[in-house]
């Protein structure tokens, strides 16, 4: 019998997605404004990012691990409250003399957080379906973050021009709250492993299979992460950190024009995605 693809289950995980992505998307660009008109320095800024990034590389091996090994809603519905309750603090502590610090603790605490909730999420589409519905599935949750990318920088600049900061971090706090409130209702079998192995020994044995897959048995994989790193090395940090200070502090605009701007930048990045579907097909 043929499975259908929005299962109860995937929809409440897709609704939870477009949710946690519209939240993250707006909270994001306006912490970026917030930053840039505060020190006006491109430099501030970009060590802010840099700094906030470096949790996610590190312990992105660790969510995977995690996702294989735990109750994956459990997971999803924790992370999400905690990203809420994390923005939450945040906005009660803010003041004009210690914005930067607490924004920088917030994005440091976001990064660590998203580490471990991306492949838990990832890990469970082909828990939730099967066969090709699995790559329907996953296609779909791309176009959901895409679309969630495409409105949300613009309507988040619009808010945070009319209304400032605080209540931008207040719509994306209900956003993640409404995501693990949904993620409460998803249903995933799970059944504890039963090891004698120490955690130590568990994490050494997954990385180094995972070291053995893409370095003996996938090559091609190891190449294609390789080149994605270094497109993202020169390109990323010219639209996340010169994009908006050249928005904002060389052209003078407002927050609204930023956004419409990554607006853009997503239409590009859909356009791209359809056009290399379209030369596949054709080859």
């Amino acid at each position: 019998m043929k499975q259908r693809l929005m299962t109860r289950n995937f929809l409440l995980l897709i609704l939870g997605q477009a949710s946690s992505l519209f939240g993250n998307y707006i909270l994001r660009l306006a912490l970026s404004m917030y930053v840039l008109e505060v020190t006006g320095s491109a430099a501030v800024f970009a060590g802010i990012l840099s700094v906030a990034v470096i949790p996610t590389i590190l312990l992105s091996p660790f969510g995977g691990i995690l996702a294989d090994r735990a109750n994956r809603r459990n997971i999803m519905v924790a992370l999400d409250a905690l990203t809420g309750l994390s923005v939450l603090c945040t906005a009660l502590l803010l003041k004009e003399n210690n914005a930067v610090g607490a924004i920088g603790i917030l994005l440091v605490i976001l990064s660590i957080l998203g580490a471990f909730e991306t492949p838990t999420v990832q890990a469970c589409v082909p828990q939730m379906l099967t066969g090709n519905e699995i790559i329907k599935g996953n296609a779909l949750i791309n176009q959901v973050a895409s679309i969630s990318y495409l409105i949300a920088p613009m309507l988040g600049g619009i808010l945070y021009t009319a209304l400032g900061l605080k209540p931008v971090m207040l719509a994306s706090i209900l956003c993640f709250f409404v995501t693990a409130f949904l993620e409460c209702f998803i249903k995933l079998d799970y059944q504890k492993a039963v090891s004698g192995e120490n955690i130590g020994s568990v994490i050494k044995k997954d990385i180094s299979v995972s070291i053995r897959f893409l370095t003996k048995e996938q090559t091609g994989i190891l190449k294609m992460l390789f080149l994605a790193a270094i497109s993202r090395f020169f390109v990323m940090g010219l639209t996340i950190v010169g994009l908006p200070y050249l928005v904002r502090n060389v052209l003078g605009l407002s927050p609204g024009y930023y956004g419409a701007a990554e607006s853009a930048l997503a239409v590009a990045t859909i356009a791209g995605s359809i056009g290399a579907d379209c030369v596949w097909i054709s080859v």
